[in-house]
């Protein structure tokens, strides 16, 4: 049951090609955004799509086939945990991000 503390699955779409970057030690980060959709219907019997972004961040071989494969509009699953972070912008204002660390991808679609 420990594994199911800190699990996300989700399907969706890539909404901009990722962005990869090589760190000093040599290990890649891809990071990349997924649009997924809610369909229902309103009160007044109206189809609704509701669509959530999540930003996603995955390391090493995962990142390197996010590097190769995935574009813009490109459908897939990623598994992984929530990462909450802080850090402080030019501005001198605190920001505060929530992530996907993306451990497993599969790609979907054509």
């Amino acid at each position: 049951m420990n594994a199911l503390r800190n699990k996300v699955l989700l399907i969706g779409n890539l909404g901009q090609d990722p962005d990869v970057l090589v760190m000093e030690s040599g290990n890649k980060m891809a990071r990349f955004s997924i649009a997924t959709n809610e369909t229902y219907r309103n009160g007044k019997g109206e189809k609704v799509t509701d669509t959530q972004w999540h930003q996603v961040v995955a390391w090493g071989k995962t990142a390197e086939i996010v590097e190769n494969y995935l574009t813009k509009g490109k459908e897939v699953a990623v598994e992984g945990k929530l990462v909450h972070r802080t850090y402080d912008a030019d501005d001198g204002q605190r920001k505060y991000v929530t992530e996907v660390r993306c451990t497993e991808l599969l790609m979907l679609g054509k």
